[in-house]
């Protein structure tokens, strides 16, 4: 067993791990913190995506002895007092999920996007998020909820942005 000192969504825990554990099944299994998903346990979905110092990582791809003395964002620490950030808002707002598995996943890549670049072109998101897998919507909403969040596009699936996204001609 490692002792690892660990602070997640805000609070710190220290506890004896295997060396082999993935923060993955850290985060879940001991912690309870389920809004991670693990749909592949081998990176190539994305699901798993939290934060790790400041970088979105796979964390099925991570050993929690890896985040001794780290800190970890998950998608249950993005919310302050119940209220959704603009991007989780975004993604509702632009029904960006179908069946939701993919979206703490896709919310905290995006989120890791917006950080380093606050403006992204379409092609920008795509290439940002092709590490994220979603098997229902198809991307297109999900592109959108980041434009929107990035305040290059109106609220609602119609506005000025969603049209221009689609191809079509925008008149002022």
């Amino acid at each position: 067993m490692t002792r690892i000192s660990v602070t997640v969504d805000g609070t710190t825990y220290e506890d004896d791990v295997e060396p082999r554990l993935l923060l993955a099944h850290y985060l879940r299994d001991r912690l309870g913190l389920t809004g991670t998903p693990i749909g592949c346990d081998t990176s190539h979905c994305g699901a798993c995506t939290v934060d790790l110092d400041g970088a979105s990582a796979k964390s099925c791809s991570v050993l929690a002895v890896q985040a001794d003395g780290c800190e970890v964002t998950t998608i249950q620490g993005l919310a302050h007092d119940g209220a959704w950030t603009a991007l989780q808002q975004a993604f509702h707002d632009q029904h960006a999920l179908q069946c939701g598995y993919c979206t703490p996943g896709m919310i905290m890549a995006a989120r890791d996007l917006l950080r380093e670049n606050p403006h992204p072109c379409p092609d920008e998101i795509r290439q940002a998020l092709e590490g994220n897998l979603c098997r229902c919507t198809g991307y297109q909403n999900i592109v959108r909820a980041v434009l929107e969040a990035s305040g290059q596009q109106a609220h609602g699936a119609h506005g000025a942005g969603a049209a221009q996204e689609a191809g079509e001609e925008v008149t002022a």
